[in-house]
């Protein structure tokens, strides 16, 4: 067979100029051509097995009798999408239709929008079709087959007494809303236990006019406790005007008002807040979404549990399943109040049934600053407990500034003894150089008295020293008696002029074979400070300047003390004309038991150096140029003027 043979069996065509050449050749080119089609679908079939199905998009046409800014109407049409998309397995598209019937409802607009949907759906396979309230229903009823044939179809919003009156088809399914206004009339009852008269505030279009007729029916068992006004042929204007001149004991309730007694179209949520507001009386009503537009509050039916069931029976139809019922009637009334106007009303939250919810509470300065105000508390807290420990630390620190002041002063008095101790020589002959004269003079004055004639005048001059002498010698112990004597730390008003005048007074009734140079300021420098303890320290610094002086001849010992100003300081200086201090020691001469003195205990300087830091003053020590030592006292200028005290 040529090599194009094969080839020309697929085609047709000759072998050897004869149509498929022999019986046999014909034969085999059968049996070819049933392999090859065999093949082909088998890996046709193989290949779509492989390959993910594509699901079907699933159509549903939702129609809603009013436009869907409505809140009712826009709460369920929020819950049925959310329903619908959470539990299909497919992809679903969803087209809404508004009718706005309330406003446009005239004959020729339904045929027209009828052949507008007709037009509009015609190349789409619709899957299930949801008419939302009774006017949707209606329309496709009556259109239906025309529009969306042989789709089921899935009402929402009519209750019992509106399905009863409809002829309906096989495909129809739906879910039924029970309303009741009787229970809000309880809790207006309940709230209000002095009402007299109810005021109903319904509207003029067909739905109003429903919901008008049930509310009557349902009022009539109460006639017997409070009287009915039902206001639904006034203009909006003329029922505001009304409603603003109720009297204490009324109560309105708000139905709905899609249109008003003159036939203007209105939004019943947009009316219920212009009547809430100018109301002179409460106002409750039956629907959720007017909760927070005026209304107290109510036993509240809401919309959004109608989409939700209506979504699950649109669910069950796209699976091929047949719904177990054909009507399902959902209640859902929750009762609610605003808070807001609870307190605008008076009604106490005690009065309200159990198990009520109660929104638009305004929150408490705690709920809505709960972490500023416990961080707040927390770090007062913090501070109280921080300021106790330091309150406590303080007294403990004033406690141990008064003990370390009085074991300061104990030692201080204890050093003012050794002092006197160490003057005890000069003292001791200071006293008995008047002592002396004193006895000298009784004795002259005695051999006087025994003469025949004494000579009284001599007499009186010897009574008049006798009397100075013991005045010298009394004030010599005075001084030492106030120098010794044992008294508490206390600041007065001191001129320190006159602090270091009578402590050189003192040392000159005493003197030791040493001399006495005084320097004192005539300004005033007024300080506060402790008269003793101040003169204990020059006294110290003059005895250590005098101890310093054992070597130096004597026509050289001489004490200078000074008193000046500089700036806002008092400042006395007491200087020697010993040897000086070895500059090593010139930081260290205040530090206790410091002494350069055989048997010295060394705590005259630090007891110095305390008593000055206690007066919030300064003590430093320095070497003269010409030979010495001079100690430095700085002590702040006192503004309460000073004096002797």
């Amino acid at each position: 067979m040529p090599k194009n043979a094969f080839l020309n069996i697929w085609s047709n065509d000759t072998i050897d100029g004869c149509p498929f050449g022999t019986e046999a050749n014909r034969s085999r080119y059968m049996k070819l051509r049933s392999a090859f089609i065999f093949a082909c679908t088998g890996l046709v079939i193989l290949i779509s097995g492989c390959l993910p199905v594509s699901a079907a998009t699933r159509h549903i046409v939702v129609l809603f009798d009013e436009r869907l800014e409505l809140p009712g109407l826009s709460q369920l049409d929020a819950e049925l999408d959310h329903v619908l998309r959470s539990g299909s397995s497919e992809p679903i598209e969803i087209y809404r239709e508004p009718m706005d019937l309330s406003r446009f409802s005239s004959s020729p607009y339904r045929t027209l929008l009828r052949d507008f949907l007709h037009a509009k759906y015609a190349d789409k396979k619709i899957d299930v079709a949801i008419a939302v309230m009774a006017s949707a229903f209606d329309f496709l009823l009556a259109n239906g087959d025309l529009i969306f044939p042989g789709t089921p179809i899935v009402v929402s919003g009519l209750d019992r007494q509106q399905l009863a009156n409809r002829s309906l088809p096989p495909n129809v399914y739906g879910v039924l809303v029970k309303r009741e206004f009787a229970p809000t009339l309880d809790l207006v009852l309940r709230l209000h236990p002095t009402t007299e008269h109810i005021v109903v505030v319904a509207g003029t279009s067909d739905f109003d006019g429903r919901l008008h007729l049930q509310a009557q029916k349902e009022f009539r068992p109460y006639e017997n406790r409070v009287s009915f006004t039902y206001l639904a042929e006034l203009s909006l204007k003329q029922l505001l005007s009304t409603l603003s001149l109720l009297p204490s004991r009324d109560v309105v309730l708000y139905l709905t008002m899609f249109q008003d007694g003159i036939g203007e179209p209105f939004v019943p949520h947009d009316v219920v807040e212009r009547v809430s507001s100018v109301a002179s009386v409460p106002v409750y009503g039956f629907l959720d979404q007017y909760l927070g537009r005026g209304i107290v509050g109510g036993s509240l039916y809401s919309t959004s549990a109608v989409g939700a069931e209506a979504a699950k029976i649109a669910l069950q139809l796209l699976t091929g399943a047949t719904p177990p019922q054909k009507f399902v009637e959902v209640f859902s009334n929750k009762v609610a109040f605003d808070w807001r106007q609870m307190q605008r009303w008076g009604i106490s939250e005690n009065r309200l049934p159990p198990g009520s919810e109660i929104l638009f509470r305004e929150p408490t300065v705690w709920r809505r600053y709960s972490w500023q105000i416990a961080l707040t508390i927390t770090i007062i807290l913090a501070q109280a407990g921080l300021i106790s420990v330091m309150l406590r630390e303080h007294r403990r620190r004033q406690l141990a500034e008064v003990q370390s002041r009085q074991r300061m002063a104990e030692l201080a008095r204890v050093m003012r003894f050794s002092t006197a101790g160490e003057l005890t020589a000069s003292i001791a002959h200071e006293i008995n150089q008047p002592l002396g004269a004193i006895l000298t003079n009784a004795e002259t004055a005695e051999a006087i008295l025994q003469s025949s004639n004494p000579d009284i005048a001599e007499l009186k001059d010897i009574v008049k020293d006798i009397l100075q002498d013991d005045r010298r010698a009394n004030e010599v112990i005075r001084r030492m008696r106030s120098l010794l004597k044992k008294a508490p730390f206390e600041l007065k008003s001191l001129d320190l002029n006159d602090v270091a005048g009578e402590t050189i007074e003192f040392l000159s009734s005493i003197g030791r074979q040493v001399g006495l140079v005084s320097v004192i300021t005539r300004d005033a420098l007024p300080i506060l400070g402790d008269r003793i303890q101040l003169q204990q320290v020059i006294l110290n610094l003059v005895v250590n300047g005098i101890d310093a002086m054992k070597e130096t001849p004597s026509e050289n010992r001489t004490i200078t003390i000074r008193t000046s100003r500089v700036e806002k300081f008092a400042q006395l200086s007491v200087s020697d004309r010993g040897p000086g201090i070895p500059e090593d020691n010139l930081k260290g001469i205040f530090e206790p038991f410091y002494t350069s003195k055989a048997g010295g205990m060394g705590m005259g300087l630090s007891i110095a150096r305390t008593i000055v830091e206690a007066h919030n003053g300064l003590i430093w020590a320095k070497n003269r140029g010409h030979g010495g030592a001079s100690f430095r006292i700085k002590l702040p200028i006192s503004n309460d003027g000073a004096g002797p005290s």
